[in-house]
């Protein structure tokens, strides 16, 4: 029997809001503050980033919101999906598929990265090239019309514990999620995968390797999904920035981490069961191809470009909204720098274009999106955002933290005129210009923001490995030797006599270098 949620349900359309609420009430076992969470939809800690979520879910289905969300499915079913939950087969898929991304990604204001469609980067593939998944394919079919049909929310945990690197893998299998067991059902797995982004609010999770696997090593090699509420998967999470926002904060004050704190948790498997039907890969050559050859990372980095440019509109809107409340727009330092930050804006939808319309043939005949664009966007998003928050904290500065403590403050009629009075901006009330500045400060200066600048700096990788990748794409391709080929065309053209190609002309008398030779000991002329 397969692990797949709510199987009772209709397949014809995506989940409803409540719908999805209502499926992670499902006994998972997350850790918090050394507690059990009862119900994550309910906790403090997880409640608002769940409604978040249930938002992008009701959008699906309201007609004022999915005009450029959803498309008709491919399954058989006679109903509609998200458009990048379905393999693209054309330049208009993806560009579809981007559209939908961006308008789910505006209602969350570009803060949120683990989104239900973050993972259709992966479903949709299963769809794609089944091939790549044998003798899993059945499986991949499965899968792909499942989620497409339902628009399932699936986390992954793809990375092992940062734990004594410099030691091989097979050396670290105390640690290391592997398969303990084999069955005629299924297999049985421990260890441990990070980072879980939004693992605790998912539906499912999947479950691969990005490190090389040894060959040999089998029994790391194993790709499945598996239900948050499967008996023996635990959730430990990071701190809670939600929690925290409403323990000693408020909405006003936190206007981010409020809400939008997907919480990010250590994965134990403590020998859980994976059925065979949720099994798409079990092969360490396959495992090791798994992420570029199921095209599974070209699309995830067109969803993150996407989200990551949606980002950047806020961010711009964000900075000249401070910029104005301080005074400080007119400066002509500070619409230069204000300017670098709207040409990044316009580079990274410049990127979504390229990937979209510049898509790779994949073998089946569907497309991915550009491989090399998506290689230069997860190295320019890296050192990107952290030269944003600079630029914000050095033409905002005391701005972000002359400000009263809590909402609470403005109520106090003893305390409210000076607020007005003291704290307001340039033809803004007090009240709007701390509202602003706190909303500024959640984003780039909170633990909540300085969570998200450690995100986007690692977002696709480490990044000395990204950097390598990309190298390793082009010299692979050929590319890099063309581009030195372009080099050596160059130099062939001339020598130390002169042109060595016959359109060009020689100086010949016109020079003046050579033509009488001073005398040994001689100054040389002009000197």
């Amino acid at each position: 029997m397969t692990n797949t949620t709510d199987s009772s349900r209709p397949a014809s359309r995506p989940y409803t809001g409540a719908e999805y609420i209502e499926s992670i009430r499902d006994g998972r076992e997350v850790w918090l503050n050394g507690e059990r969470v009862e119900d994550v939809t309910t906790h403090p800690a997880f409640r608002n980033n769940v409604r978040m979520a249930a938002r992008l879910y009701d959008a699906l289905h309201d007609p004022e919101q999915n005009e450029r969300l959803v498309v008709p499915t491919d399954t058989g079913s006679g109903g509609y999906t998200h458009a990048y939950f379905k393999a693209a087969r054309t330049p208009e898929d993806l560009r579809a598929g981007a559209d939908a991304i961006a308008d789910w990604s505006r209602i969350t204001y570009g803060w949120m990265g683990r989104t239900p469609d973050f993972k259709a980067a992966f479903l949709a593939t299963l769809g794609s090239y089944a091939e790549h998944y044998a003798p899993f394919e059945d499986n991949a079919d499965r899968w792909y019309r499942e989620a497409q049909e339902k628009v399932m929310f699936v986390g992954h945990g793809i990375v092992n514990p940062p734990i004594d690197r410099h030691r091989g893998m097979q050396e670290l299998k105390d640690v290391y999620l592997t398969v303990d067991e084999e069955t005629d059902a299924g297999i049985i797995v421990s260890g441990a995968k990070v980072v879980g982004t939004a693992a605790a609010i998912t539906q499912q999770i999947f479950i691969g390797s990005y490190a090389k696997i040894p060959s040999g090593a089998k029994e790391f090699s194993a790709y499945f999904i598996v239900p948050m509420g499967a008996p023996g998967l635990k959730i430990i999470s990071r701190p809670s920035y939600e929690f925290a926002a409403s323990t000693v904060s408020s909405p006003f004050d936190a206007p981010l981490s409020s809400r939008l704190d997907e919480n990010d948790g250590i994965l134990v498997f403590d020998r859980v069961f994976v059925p065979w039907e949720d099994v798409f890969c079990y092969d360490v050559d396959k495992a090791n191809n798994f992420f570029v050859g199921s095209g599974f990372f070209y699309r995830a980095m067109l969803h993150a470009c996407v989200r990551f440019a949606v980002k950047m509109d806020f961010l711009t809107g964000l900075l000249t909204k401070g910029l104005e409340t301080t005074g400080t727009i007119e400066y002509r330092g500070v619409q230069s720098r204000l300017g670098e930050v709207l040409s990044y804006r316009n580079i990274f939808w410049a990127l979504i274009d390229s990937m979209v319309h510049n898509p790779t043939p994949w073998p089946d005949g569907t497309v991915a999106p550009n491989g090399e664009t998506a290689m230069a966007f997860r190295v320019l998003a890296t050192s990107v955002f952290p030269r944003i928050k600079e630029t914000f904290f050095r033409d905002l500065g005391s701005a972000l933290i002359y400000n009263n403590s809590h909402a609470s403050d403005w109520k106090i009629d003893e305390l409210r005129p000076y607020l007005d009075r003291y704290i307001r901006g340039r033809d803004v009330e007090a009240i709007d210009r701390v509202k602003l500045m706190k909303l500024i400060w959640d984003s780039l200066g909170s633990e909540f923001g300085g969570r998200w600048e450690l995100y986007e700096m690692n977002y696709a990788g480490n990044h000395e490995q990204i950097r390598f990748e990309a190298l390793h794409d082009q010299q692979h391709t050929g590319k890099l030797e063309q581009y030195k080929e372009l080099v050596e065309r160059c130099m062939s053209e001339y020598d130390i006599d002169g042109w060595t190609v016959p359109d060009l002309v020689n100086p010949g008398e016109q020079s003046i270098i050579g033509r009488t030779a001073p005398r040994s000991g001689s100054l040389v002329a002009g000197s």
